[in-house]
């Protein structure tokens, strides 16, 4: 029982963005090297989130101010990916077949805002994967027993949402839409809050929100990457 888990909680946060990845990105080389770049912003935010934790740590224990300093730190290097890849965008077109890099900024962002998500999704659920495979079952006499599937459900919702958040952010940097941005960081901090709540047990609350915040970011990203209701309808339609 604990290996079927295993898998079905590993399928469900990462199925999508591994599909995402395969349909989207593997067959460009220039993609597949902003992903990994994105991916290492992420890891050298996390070590400075781990450093401002240690140092603050004998002042204060409270989780709340640790998560605040992480979600502030991953969006300025979300900037610093920003303005990293505006700077290179003249040696990309070099080595790409895309007539005018320029004009696919959105999949860049795209790109790199997967990267964000899949390393931090994988950051936030291996430790939870690995002691889902036993020896004991997590809820069996104590706990809940959807901790694992409520987990995996949040880390795919984090993936994506750091997905959407990078092409807003992206965006909004490049045509000063300072709504946008602020809205970025925001609803990063409010869903990172809200996964506090499970510490009481409202695991439907905290899920419940954040794939609210999902949709209604999806939303806004579609729009800026320039997306309308007749191009959905098309999606739909496989014209």
């Amino acid at each position: 029982m604990t290996v079927v888990e295993f898998f079905g909680c590993s399928f469900l946060a990462f199925g999508p963005p591994v599909a995402m990845f395969a349909f989207t990105i593997a067959h460009d080389p220039i993609r597949i090297i902003i992903l990994i770049a994105a991916s290492f912003f992420w890891l050298v935010s996390l070590l400075l989130s781990s450093t401002v934790w240690l140092a603050f740590h004998p002042i204060t224990s409270q989780l709340t101010f640790g998560l605040i300093c992480s979600v502030f730190i991953q969006e300025a290097f979300r900037y610093l990916m920003f303005k990293v890849l505006r700077k290179t965008e003249s040696g990309l077109q070099e080595v790409t077949d895309i007539v005018h890099i320029a004009d696919y900024r959105h999949i860049l962002s795209y790109a790199s805002g997967l990267g964000f998500g899949i390393i931090s999704g994988a950051f936030s659920l291996v430790n939870i994967l690995a002691d889902s495979v036993g020896p004991a079952t997590v809820g069996l006499k104590a706990g809940s027993d959807v901790f694992m599937l409520i987990s995996a459900a949040q880390s795919l919702a984090m993936i994506l949402l750091h997905t959407f958040w990078s092409v807003i952010f992206f965006n909004a940097c490049d045509v000063k839409n300072y709504y946008h941005i602020g809205y970025v960081v925001a609803s990063h901090l409010f869903v990172s809050c809200i996964t506090l709540l499970n510490g009481e047990g409202l695991f439907g609350v905290t899920l419940t929100i954040s794939y609210l915040v999902l949709c209604i970011t999806g939303v806004i990203a579609f729009q800026v990457a320039g997306g309308t209701i007749a191009s959905f309808r098309k999606f739909l339609t496989c014209k």
